[in-house]
């Protein structure tokens, strides 16, 4: 489906009006989608969610694109008041699907699987749909349906391994069902007539449990969600920023909430080395290490004078000046820049240490001149101009924790802020149209990645409780903190957290990088932080 077809029936009145990507083939071609923003959001509405080309028959694909411009253009009223539809007309946008039919749901593999990424893509993009029924359209040579859950619509049992099969299985998307249709179409104009049949037929079905669950996620409240990360992660307990972050929010939610077990909990889980049982690093010091620091510091203000000792140890390593203003342990990447600031700008504030917030702006300025485009967002690193997603992250949570810190008097603020509110500007135009932001930032087809989405969310929710940014922000914030929160199960799994990320050169490494679903220390202390900037957002 040819993204300027599916322009024009976006440009139509009402919605579906945004025209966005699921996925990419191995080619990198984008899987085009029509989208609306609410797939997250808490309204009566039902979610009709339309797929077509799954057998690579054209006659599918257009079906769907010309049953979402009948909805739009010439619907009843009562429809288009009643039903929010989306759609992905084709999942093979290179053409022909491969010779082996799409299983659903994929057993192996996911994003980065080395042949069939389309059907996986799709997957993940359907259920965070959040559909209360499914429409999966091939092309035949006629017009017939049948139904699963659906009462007078042709009900009768599914291809096996199709989509429509696997989303109304009870047990299949691992967060619930929903009734879905698998119907063949001979013409595009079938596609009108197929929609107005199943969205009347589906008028006495209410909200599917997948969509009760994944709208009963997104409504949480951020410190309901703060406290049971902070009952899971971290995990594994080392000097690195990931179980650091993790434990500077528990103190956060431990002050908020008067908790003396959390914060009895990070004392016991640092004692190894606020005691002098382990050494703070071991023979090779990386940034990464020196980064974790930053939890000593928190140990610190609030009296642990144990923890001042190991926290300006970890401030000089991170100050250590290497060539070309990269940081001496560092890579001259953008990870650098949160790195350096998640303990310079804490010491930064201690006793005669304002030096140290003197070399964190000269570090991110610096960085900010090689990585930052003309549009605000960060490419990776030097060499390679992918706009990676934790890579903007580890920008963005930088120059946050540097404006938290540097007086409004220090001569390098306005110019940090100037970094930050760019950034910003470019983040907020490059958010999916359910609010997560993506493994590539600037790449529609990349996939929507859980620790991309909480850094940003957290560093711009900073901006507006603070007053760097204004309020337009907020619709953003707001949707991404839903579409968030979906991606976080009750037991504080995570869906779709990028793995440990090099240096890459090109787009590939980056759309191939493994999603880990499930328990993930990076992506739950991500989450964490992204709750408690949450909790501290005053409403509007």
């Amino acid at each position: 489906m040819l993204p300027a077809e599916l322009t024009a029936i976006a440009a139509l009145a009402g919605e579906p009006r945004l025209v966005s990507a699921a996925g990419v083939s191995r080619s990198e071609t984008p899987m085009h989608t029509l989208e609306n923003p609410s797939p997250f959001e808490s309204g009566l509405q039902r979610r009709l969610v339309v797929v077509g080309g799954l057998d690579g028959d054209p006659r599918g694909a257009a079906a769907a694109a010309e049953g979402v411009r009948w909805f739009k253009a010439s619907a009843p009223r009562a429809l288009r008041q009643a039903w929010a539809v989306s759609a992905l007309p084709s999942i093979y946008p290179d053409g022909a699907a491969p010779t082996e039919p799409a299983h659903f749901p994929p057993e192996d593999g996911f994003f980065d699987h080395p042949d069939r990424p389309e059907a996986r893509y799709a997957w993940r993009w359907v259920t965070f749909q959040a559909p209360d029924v499914v429409l999966e359209i091939h092309g035949g040579e006629a017009l017939s349906l049948k139904s699963r859950g659906i009462p007078g619509l042709n009900e009768a049992p599914l291809p096996p391994g199709s989509l429509a099969t696997a989303i109304s299985d009870a047990n299949a998307a691992g967060i619930g069902s929903a009734p879905a249709v698998f119907a063949t179409t001979a013409r595009a104009s079938d596609g009108p007539k197929l929609l107005e049949q199943v969205l009347r037929a589906a008028s006495t079905v209410g909200r599917s449990p997948l969509h009760t669950r994944l709208a009963a996620r997104a409504t949480r409240e951020p410190l309901a969600i703060a406290r049971m990360l902070a009952g899971r992660y971290p995990q594994t307990a080392i000097v690195s920023y990931i179980p650091s972050v993790a434990w500077a929010n528990m103190l956060r939610l431990a002050d908020v909430t008067n908790d003396a077990s959390l914060r009895e909990s990070v004392r016991r889980q640092t004692l190894p080395w606020t005691s002098g049982a382990q050494p703070l690093f071991g023979d090779r010091l990386t940034l990464t290490a020196a980064a974790g620091t930053m939890i000593y510091a928190e140990l610190a203000e609030r009296g642990d004078e144990a923890s001042r000792t190991l926290a300006v140890q970890g401030a000089d390593a991170a100050r250590a000046e290497g060539t070309n203003g990269i940081a001496q342990y560092g890579q001259g990447w953008t990870d650098d820049m949160f790195m350096t600031a998640t303990i310079l700008s804490r010491t930064g504030t201690m006793p005669g240490r304002a030096g140290d917030l003197d070399r964190l702006a000269a570090l991110l300025i610096a960085y900010s001149g090689r990585l930052q485009r003309e549009d605000g967002i960060f490419v990776h690193f030097t060499d390679g101009r992918q706009a990676w997603g934790r890579g903007n992250g580890f920008a963005a949570l930088g120059l946050s924790d540097a404006l938290s810190s540097l007086p409004a008097a220090h001569p390098s603020r306005a110019e940090i802020l100037s970094i930050y509110r760019r950034q910003m500007s470019g983040l907020k135009l490059m958010q999916a149209p359910d609010g997560m932001w993506r493994q590539i930032v600037d790449e529609p087809g990349s996939y929507r990645e859980e620790s991309a989405t909480a850094m940003t969310l957290s560093a711009m929710a900073r901006g507006v409780q603070r007053g760097w940014l204004d309020e337009s922000y907020r619709p953003a914030i707001a949707r991404a903190w839903r579409a968030l929160a979906a991606h976080i199960a009750e037991d504080g799994a995570i869906v779709d957290v990028c793995t440990s990320t090099g240096a890459g050169p090109t787009r590939r490494y980056y759309f191939d990088r493994p999603a880990i679903s499930g328990a993930d220390d990076r992506g739950g202390a991500m989450a964490l932080l992204a709750s408690m900037e949450m909790s501290y957002l005053s409403p509007r």
